[in-house]
């Protein structure tokens, strides 16, 4: 544990002053003297200083104005406004520019030591949320990346030729492919990179339930609205939401976020004005958007309006390349996040990844990799310790029904999307002649007519 003791930079025009509280902290603390703005500014981009005390009348460069300099440091230390009662107004309009508190001249040495505490307490969680951003920035740099095959190569580079702007970006590709990872590379190697990243799953949440989630509402919008709620666009004012598996979105709430890509404004649920917010939006899926625009189920004005910038995630079969370094990446990921001793995989093992063909893409490849170190009892991570269709070449249990028994998704919509499925592919076996398609699938022209007219399948109907 650190014995280093926090240093606290006390700004005063008046040497009695700045000699009287240095006397006061220095048993506790590190003081450190400035007897201007000017001078504060230049110690504090110099090196760490976790709280000022900021006298509010000095000549020159005053109190507010070095409060404003300081405002824009990262990470600002806390700022505790030195006062005399005829200044407290300015002092307190100090706190609404983001002073942390103000102490009236004469001191008391008690509330000065209460202060200044709560004060470095603040700093603190401070440093602390500046570490981890900085770790998240650094996990999600364009380095850290794992794609050296030419298609991702082609991804990185449109990915760093956008991140800066605040343009719309629709990511597609499989499950699995890496859509989110992506969408936080945009983020964090933006100039919004300190603001809010929001990622949303709009497979997850009910059609009654996405709108107010999206959007919020006000108090007795509806039965259980007890409150007012922000909306998760709210929650990313001045940063990014990623809208993930957007193509599961209804039209009525793909209407609502158009507006809110052509305005920036947006109306919560049971309420009667505007929201103004500044957010970048970022969309995935990894269904065909083109064939939801044809069957009237996305709508094509916010297709094209999502569509500013198009970057497509191969599929990890198409990537072959990247398979050593992905599956070495992985290893010392899960090494470190188990904190279990790293192993390698046997030579054999080896093969077996490499000549699999990876269906569920890079997160199952993450999964197996983190299966095989959990069970593995030997040094070396062999056959035994790999899934059974890894090893005999097949393909793992459904994703959705993965999905479903993960609580990812509900069951009736992985029951509708096997519905769809299977009634489309019997359409195109049957060249869209739907009384050929019901006979395939073993049931009546009549029933299979009401489930397409359910499930929102248009077709030309051939059927003679």
């Amino acid at each position: 544990m650190s014995t280093e003791r926090p240093r606290i930079l006390i700004v005063d025009d008046e040497l009695g002053v700045r000699e009287s509280l240095r006397m006061i902290l220095k048993e506790r603390y590190e003081p450190v003297l400035a007897s201007s703005g000017e001078d504060a500014l230049s110690i504090l981009r110099a090196g760490r200083v976790e709280v000022v005390l900021l006298d509010v009348l000095m000549p020159g460069m005053d109190g507010l104005e070095t409060l404003e300099g300081i405002a824009v440091l990262k990470p600002a230390p806390p700022v505790i406004m030195l006062t005399a009662t005829k200044t407290v107004k300015t002092a307190v309009n100090a706190m609404k520019l983001g002073a942390f508190d103000y102490i009236t001249k004469p001191f008391d040495i008690d509330e000065l030591h209460l202060q200044i505490d709560r004060a470095v307490q603040s700093a603190a969680l401070l440093h602390e949320v500046e570490a981890l951003r900085s770790e998240v920035g650094r996990r999600y740099s364009f380095d850290n990346i794992v794609g050296r095959s030419s298609k991702m190569q082609e991804v990185l580079k449109t990915v760093g030729m956008v991140a800066p702007l605040k343009t719309t970006v629709l990511l597609t590709g499989e499950s699995g492919t890496g859509k989110e990872v992506i969408a936080k590379a945009l983020h964090y190697n933006s100039p919004r990179a300190e603001q809010p990243l929001v990622v949303l799953n709009c497979s997850a949440i009910p059609d009654n339930l996405l709108e107010s989630e999206l959007f919020g509402h006000e108090r007795g919008a509806f039965t259980d609205a007890y409150s007012k709620k922000l909306g998760q666009f709210e929650h990313a004012h001045r940063g990014t939401i990623f809208l993930d598996e957007i193509g599961e979105m209804n039209p009525a709430t793909q209407a609502k976020i158009l507006r809110v890509l052509e305005q920036g404004t947006f109306t919560r649920v049971g309420g009667g004005h505007a929201v103004q917010v500044d957010v970048r939006v970022i969309a995935a899926t990894n269904r065909d958007l083109h064939q939801g625009m044809r069957e009237g189920t996305f709508r094509s004005d916010l297709y094209y309006r999502l569509n500013v910038v198009a970057i497509h995630l191969p599929p990890l079969r198409d990537r072959p390349d990247d398979l050593t370094a992905l599956i070495r990446h992985f290893l010392k990921l899960k090494v470190r996040e188990l904190a279990i001793p790293e192993k390698p995989f046997s030579s054999e093992a080896l093969d077996r990844l490499m000549a699999y063909r990876w269906p569920g893409n890079v997160r199952e490849l993450e999964n197996v990799v983190e299966r095989a170190l959990v069970l593995s009892q030997g040094p070396v991570m062999t056959l035994d310790d790999l899934p059974q269709y890894v090893v005999a070449g097949e393909n793992p249990p459904h994703p959705v029904q993965q999905a479903v028994l993960r609580g990812e998704r509900r069951l009736s919509d992985a029951v509708d999307a096997f519905e769809q499925d299977l009634i489309r592919n019997a359409l195109a076996q049957a060249d869209q002649n739907q009384t050929r398609a019901a006979e395939i699938l073993g049931t009546t022209r009549r029933i299979l007519k009401y489930k397409m007219d359910k499930l929102g399948i248009v077709s030309a109907d051939k059927s003679t």
